[in-house]
This record gives C-alpha cells, structure tokens and sequence, in this order.
C-alpha cells in the first residue's frame, strides 16, 4: 500500500524547509501577477521582454512559470520595470 503524506501546500511539498517553501510561493505570486499585467497589456514575449528589461527567452520562463529560474530580486526588478511596486505584508500563519 502506498502512503500519501499531507501537507499544507503544495509549496512545502516542493521545498526541503519552511523558510524555502515561503519564498517559493511568494516568486510564483510575483510571477502570476507580471503574467496578468503582460496579457492585460497585450504584448507579445517579445514586447514584454522590451518593456521589462529582459530576454524574450526570460519572458517565456516567466509566463510558463519556472520558479526556479528567478530570484524575488529579479522578479522585483522586472515589476518596477512595469511601473509597478512590489508590497510586502506580513502576516500570521
């Protein structure tokens, strides 16, 4: 018989530790939110990498949603390349 273990997201199923589970769901939040703003947009990668300060190839990563290949540092800089700032809230479990 196999086991299935339960966890609270799917976030923690991914990372080793809490604190990595935490920035994994916050870049993916980042990423959901510049993918709205570029189809709201209407841009194609290619426009959206002109208006964001990366590749066309950056731009597919971030719309097909690789997590692990951007830092919130990254993800930040392209949302202030948007005209856009990032908010952070802090709050209890």
């Amino acid at each position: 018989m196999i086991e299935i273990e339960e966890t609270a997201s799917v976030w923690q199923a991914l990372a080793d530790t809490p604190e990595q589970a935490a920035n994994l769901q916050v870049r993916a939040e980042l990423m959901r939110h510049i993918g709205e703003i570029i189809a709201a947009a209407g841009w194609t990668q290619v426009e959206a990498a002109r208006q964001c300060g990366v590749t066309q190839p950056r731009i597919n990563d971030l719309l097909r949603g690789r997590v692990s290949r951007f830092s919130l540092d990254a993800l930040v800089n392209v949302v202030t390349a948007l005209g856009r700032r990032a908010q952070l809230v802090i709050s209890p479990d």
